[in-house]
């Protein structure tokens, strides 16, 4: 599963690169290179959602949508934000359940 991810990100790396190899677009760069590290930063939070199993589920299935459009937008141009931005919903749905439910009673008195 870690090589998996590892060569995504390599090989999103490398489409980066390519295209803008071939079309020396900055702001394309740039906005890529952004996107990029907004889903890995969103990747890295998605860990303290895994104690609910489902919402982690939903939160990883999220991830690879948004991936894949970031793909989309290297390969064609065209940039979908709703999908980009969707696995903060997880994170704020887990935000509001704990603040709702609580953590129940872990690490507290």
């Amino acid at each position: 599963m870690k090589a998996m991810i590892i060569l995504s990100i390599l090989a999103t790396l490398a489409m980066i690169a390519i295209s803008f190899y071939r079309h020396h677009d900055w702001k394309k760069l740039l906005m890529s290179l952004v996107v990029f590290a907004l889903l890995l930063t969103l990747a890295g939070l998605g860990n303290m959602v895994r104690s609910v199993v489902p919402l982690f589920i939903a939160h990883v299935v999220l991830i690879v949508i948004a991936w894949g459009t970031l793909w989309f937008y290297i390969a064609r141009g065209k940039l979908y934000w709703p999908l980009i931005f969707s696995p903060i919903v997880t994170i704020l749905l887990f935000i509001l359940m704990e603040k709702v439910i609580g953590s129940g009673g872990a690490g507290g008195y």
